[in-house]
């Protein structure tokens, strides 16, 4: 598995394109965050918070995990290296698990430089460092469960096509779906079975860390979501070769 990883990230670092998604992911998050004007702009809401990006973050993933993952599988099948893989001793867990865990190291990193924006709104509150810390890291530590969610999910949906494209715009419909699609059909219904559908998908969870509560059952549900799409991206592999 250490060696699917490691092979990973010199993959993705060793070109342009790697740099290119995490610097497009950055700049777009600090120009809403920082520059637009409208509702995730720091300077307009007069608060000392990060919220804006708590709010942003998860819509700009859409695009940022299937780019990181679009490639991982597809590539692969595409030049005819996945058949190599195997000769290797690997299992399909060990293959599923380390292309996971390096594309959740990536956008780990494309997460990093948000820190330096935490610190500037420190610096911004009056009186200074007066914020809520416990909310910045809850919905930190959200982002970085609901990053594992989402590159799960794109390294399946790189196991179900050769074409790139293709796999980028399946990998970011399942995240919409996953992320808000149970939301909008909740907001069908009322009572039980709208509080069944909401807890579904991810918004509900997600929302739920952002407040600064870390629930064990929300981080259970991430978890074991991740797991079902590694589950689901190891029958693809064993069923491709």
């Amino acid at each position: 598995m250490y060696s699917i990883y490691i092979k990973e990230l010199k993959s993705f670092f060793g070109t342009a394109t790697g740099y290119i998604v995490i610097a497009i992911f950055l700049i777009a998050t600090g120009l809403m965050l920082w520059v637009f004007p409208g509702d995730y702009n720091i300077i307009d809401r007069g608060y000392a918070d990060l919220e804006g990006l708590f709010a942003l973050a998860p819509w700009l993933y859409m695009f940022l995990c299937p780019a990181v993952t679009m490639r991982m599988i597809a590539e692969e099948r595409q030049n005819g290296t996945m058949e190599l893989l195997v000769t290797r001793p690997l299992t399909g867990w060990d293959i599923a698990l380390g292309k996971l865990l390096a594309g959740w190291t990536v956008v780990l990193i494309a997460l990093l430089p948000t820190l330096v924006w935490f610190v500037s709104v420190n610096l911004l509150a009056e009186p200074q460092f007066n914020v809520d810390y416990a909310q910045f890291w809850g919905s930190w530590m959200g982002l970085l469960f609901l990053a594992l969610v989402f590159v799960s999910v794109g390294i399946f949906s790189s196991s179900l096509s050769k074409n790139q494209i293709v796999v980028f715009i399946l990998s970011a419909l399942f995240c919409f779906t996953l992320y808000y699609g149970f939301e909008l059909i909740g907001s069908l219904f009322s009572g039980n079975v709208a509080y069944t559908l909401r807890t579904v998908g991810i918004h509900e969870h997600y929302s739920s860390i952002a407040r600064g509560v870390i629930d064990s059952r929300d981080i259970a549900y991430f978890l074991s979501v991740s797991a079902l799409f590694a589950y689901f991206t190891k029958l693809r592999i064993k069923n491709t070769l």
